[in-house]
């Protein structure tokens, strides 16, 4: 008979023990914060300030209004009881917005990456892919059966290389990049990739998670015919949640019977989709805040390089401008003092990063002043420079 006296063990293993006490000592655990209001904003990804823009949320409420007979709440996958008429809507309106056959929306990128990657490539197949790739990616990666190399970050001559060297070795090839990278801020040259793709008669996958109302208001959508995948996101510059894969119909009907991360869980809410194709017309009957974005990202730049903090950043036309520091520990005092000068720039840590390229890492905004540029980059050249 079972010892019913003796309490569960419900402790934390040793060995999981061991990798905080790790991570601690190398400077980089992490803890959840809830963000200061009064902190003047370089961190989050809501780079257009649509997740606080009241327009968005009027024309979603008309949206709403506009399918009365929609429940609250998806009810369950989409495959099941999760499936409605607003959604399918969306997704045709994204096609018309995106110059594409299909959209697929998943619930977040994450998911959109991980359900893509991990159910098209096959055992056979072969995954060339940025070294800089994001953890996303990564992951779809290792969840599919292929075989994976990665190529040197935006180094097309290294992946024209091994394009050449695998070309006869594999059933079919994918090459994965993102278009904007989520911690360097620069940018793949997407002409050149497509151009070796359709040489080598590669399949490309885009991520396009940090261009989209960045770089671009509709992404890489003149390369649409010749990109096989692209994954766009709704949590970044649309001030929202969720993500969309795009592509032909036949990548649609292969998603909705193979991606995991589509068919297992709960579809996005209606409220959640109202939202996501409310900030979509915005931005396309409204171009300002972009315009004011690119406007602040040139301004930055010119502050950078008045400032003579240009051998600090990572060139970037993008909204992510990375300042190189090295040291978890270093890293982190000039964030927390840079907080406490009422700035929100956040330290990326490794192994988030490899080490020695621990950076601070500053997202733009449309709604960030000059003013608060160049207090922000004065007190980052005191804390670098001058001390």
């Amino acid at each position: 008979m079972k010892n019913l006296s003796r309490k569960p063990n419900i402790s934390l293993p040793d060995s999981l023990k061991q990798k905080l006490v790790q991570r601690k000592d190398e400077g980089a655990l992490r803890s959840i914060q809830k963000p200061n209001a009064s902190w003047i904003d370089f961190s989050s990804n809501d780079y257009l300030g649509f997740s606080r823009n009241t327009s968005i949320a009027e024309l979603a409420t008309e949206k709403r209004k506009a399918y009365p007979n929609e429940l609250h709440g998806a009810t369950g996958s989409r495959l099941l009881t999760g499936n409605y008429e607003m959604i399918e809507d969306f997704e045709s309106y994204l096609c018309h917005y995106y110059k594409t056959e299909a959209s697929t929306v998943f619930n977040s990128g994450y998911d959109a990456n991980l359900g893509l990657i991990s159910s098209v490539a096959q055992r056979q197949d072969l995954i060339l892919y940025d070294e800089l790739s994001h953890a996303s990616i990564r992951d779809g990666i290792t969840l599919s059966k292929a075989k994976a190399y990665k190529f040197e970050h935006n180094h097309l001559e290294d992946l024209e290389k091994k394009l050449a060297k695998f070309k006869d070795q594999f059933e079919t090839i994918y090459v994965v990049t993102e278009h904007v990278f989520s911690m360097d801020g620069d940018s793949a040259d997407v002409d050149r990739i497509v151009e070796l793709c359709e040489r080598f008669g590669a399949y490309l996958i885009l991520d396009e998670a940090h261009s989209i109302g960045t770089i671009s208001k509709r992404g890489a959508s003149e390369f649409s015919e010749s990109i096989f995948a692209r994954v766009i996101t709704f949590g970044k510059s649309f001030g929202s949640h969720g993500a969309a894969v795009l592509g032909t119909q036949d990548l649609k009907q292969y998603l909705i019977n193979f991606a995991k991360s589509f068919i297992y869980t709960t579809a996005p809410s209606v409220e959640n989709t109202s939202r996501n194709w409310a900030a979509h017309e915005y931005l396309k009957q409204n171009p300002e805040d972009f315009e004011q974005l690119n406007f602040n990202i040139n301004f930055f730049l010119d502050q950078i390089q008045s400032q003579n903090l240009s051998s600090y950043f990572i060139k970037s036309q993008s909204a992510i401008q990375s300042c190189v520091i090295g040291g978890n520990k270093k890293v982190k005092s000039i964030s927390h003092q840079l907080q406490q000068d009422g700035f929100d720039v956040r330290a990326i840590l490794s192994p988030t990063v490899p080490k020695g390229k621990e950076r601070l890492r500053f997202c733009l905004h449309s709604y960030t002043t000059k003013e608060e540029i160049k207090k922000v980059l004065n007190h980052l050249t005191n804390y670098l420079i001058k001390k």
